[in-house]
């Protein structure tokens, strides 16, 4: 009986320290890996940082391919393409809040700049060319939707930051 409670009690300890810290658990992505998210926080500027989550991105994109070549006839399939999807617009989602955070702080992005401008437009070709004609797209129509818009906010908001981002400093001869 006493080893019950023990074990009861031990769950309840954990339960509550579980409940008093919700911004530890709300802090790691749900679409990121521990190993990814350890490389965010180890980027040291905003422009690795962004460059970063662009090739999240660009990972989850590649996994939904693959998942699109090899169908079957799992059950669970649609909830796995969409879930690809949510996490790619997530990835470009906080890439597109750094840039606007860092325009506002002033801070240099200009390759992560550059290099969402590149990678958002190969995006937006591949999800345009879903929502025309990819296979299945009624399993995922909404969440392709929702990527597609994702990527072009990301895009425009690139294109604004490449423009109110202050020129580099110049050096002068002497």
């Amino acid at each position: 009986m006493r080893g019950g409670m023990i074990g009861w009690g031990l769950c309840l300890a954990a339960s509550v320290v579980g409940c008093m810290n919700p911004a530890a658990a709300q802090r790691k992505k749900d679409y990121l890996t521990e190993i990814e998210a350890d490389k965010i926080r180890d980027a040291e500027t905003p422009s690795e940082r962004i460059k970063l989550f662009l090739t999240f991105a660009d990972d989850r994109i590649k996994k939904f391919q693959y998942e699109l070549a090899h169908p079957s006839p799992d059950r669970r399939r649609a909830e796995r393409l969409n879930a690809l999807l949510n996490a790619y617009t997530g990835c470009l989602d906080d890439a597109a809040q750094i840039i606007e955070l860092a325009v506002d702080k002033q801070q240099d992005v200009r390759a992560g700049v550059k290099e969402m401008r590149a990678r958002a437009k190969e995006f937006l070709t591949y999800l345009q060319g879903l929502a025309a004609n990819g296979p299945e797209r009624d399993s995922y129509k909404i969440t392709l939707d929702d990527a597609r818009e994702a990527t072009q906010d990301a895009l425009e908001d690139a294109e604004k930051a490449g423009k109110d981002i202050a020129p580099p400093p110049v050096r002068r001869k002497q």
